[in-house]
């Protein structure tokens, strides 16, 4: 279980049953019988379980309405200073700090930008956003599987960003619980690898949900790959109607001037 959001719960849980053509492959002899749990004493009673139920939705409700009210400040005092706060969202590996680094080299001359760095562990993508001459701070969140608003507010204390700059938060690395935590940013923008499948919008729904922007990412890589982008797109469509889609390579540079143009646009 999430040790920030709650993420997990066991009435959230649904186990599927297993198709008949592959029950058949599971003989008598060869199958392992593992024990049924559902009904044992591990359980509480009926009674039990729906006071438990309502003490994790009243945790949960807690928890949001606090970091909605401190996200509502945050975006308060970033639209009053005229700082612009986009908050990245991703699965690991999408090459959004690639991405990042790309667009930051390609904007440092241009206008003044700022990046907090979301993860559970290393100063790994801060020093590398460092590493191209824009200030950053480093949030990691232990065990926590993303960034909440408190996060936020406390990296700006230190980053201090000046007035009419841009602010990229590059959350930790998941389709999940970002969704839920708004931060005081303008849009989410969520990056998906054209490495990762057409069907990550169906399967993470609520961040695509979520997100004013899709980039597509990895393009260059379309060749050697089995990636139907025309599905992909519809699919995010189906999820969000009005989502935007950019498609470009983070490493190549194709594309990346939609990127800079949407960007100047917001």
């Amino acid at each position: 279980m999430c040790t920030t959001c709650g993420c997990g719960h066991p009435e959230q849980v649904r186990i599927g049953a297993l198709p008949h053509s592959h029950e058949a492959n599971n003989s008598e002899k060869s199958a392992v019988k593992f024990p049924d749990f559902s009904h044992s004493q591990f359980h509480s009673s009926p009674a039990e379980q729906v006071a438990q139920q309502k003490r994790l939705l009243k945790v949960e409700q807690d928890v949001l309405g606090k970091n909605n009210q401190l996200a509502n400040l945050n975006r308060h005092l970033l639209q009053k200073h005229g700082i612009l706060a986009l908050n990245l969202v991703s699965s690991p590996g999408s090459g959004k700090t690639t991405l990042l680094t790309t667009t930051l080299n390609a904007l440092k001359t241009q206008r003044c930008c700022y990046v907090i760095e979301g993860d559970q562990q290393t100063e790994n993508d801060a020093e590398r956003i460092r590493a191209t001459g824009v200030s950053a701070i480093q949030v990691n969140t232990g065990k926590g599987c993303h960034l909440d608003a408190q996060m936020v507010s406390d990296a700006l204390v230190a980053l201090r960003p000046q007035e009419d700059s841009l602010l990229f938060i590059e959350n930790v690395g998941n389709l999940v619980c970002p969704s839920e935590f708004d931060l005081g940013e303008k849009a989410k923008v969520v990056i998906l690898s054209v490495t990762e499948g057409e069907d990550k919008p169906l399967k993470y729904p609520h961040i695509f949900a979520a997100s004013q922007l899709m980039i597509l990412n990895k393009i260059d890589l379309l060749p050697y790959l089995n990636f139907d982008v025309a599905q992909c797109i519809e699919n995010a469509k189906r999820i969000n109607p009005d989502i935007e889609v950019l498609q470009l390579s983070a490493t190549t540079g194709e594309g990346l001037q939609t990127w800079l143009d949407w960007l100047d646009k917001n």
